[in-house]
């Protein structure tokens, strides 16, 4: 089965062309270093829960827009192998150290895969 990276971030409205722009260059990155799939998805239906939600989760502001974004990988070893080469290639680096959005409050995790239907 498949093996799939998550994450969630709250970009600042004013910061989503830069965004675009980072994940457009990162996505390109990824994808060839291996990975399968990769994708960047901006907030429409996301309201803001009582108990829980995504903006919760990230404790997106007024002025801020939840992302939700995924990569797929062939496995957990493809994923760490990729990982490692893309956390190394020189064009990556500036934009990760200025990413246009606070990264303290990034939620990510790796997954297993279980039902792909």
């Amino acid at each position: 089965m498949s093996y799939v990276d998550g994450f969630i971030v709250a970009v600042p409205k004013d910061k989503i062309e830069a965004y675009k722009t980072l994940a457009n260059k990162a996505g390109k990155v990824w994808r060839e270093y291996g990975a399968l799939s990769y994708v960047e998805a901006i907030g429409d239906d996301v309201p803001y829960g009582e108990l829980t939600s995504f903006p919760r989760a990230v404790q997106a502001t007024e002025d801020e827009v939840v992302v939700f974004s995924w990569i797929i990988y062939e496995s957990r070893q493809s994923r760490d192998e990729i990982l490692e080469k893309v956390m190394a290639d020189p064009r990556l680096k500036d934009e990760m150290q200025n990413m246009p959005f606070d990264g303290k409050r990034m939620i990510y995790g790796g997954f297993r895969i279980i039902v792909e239907a």
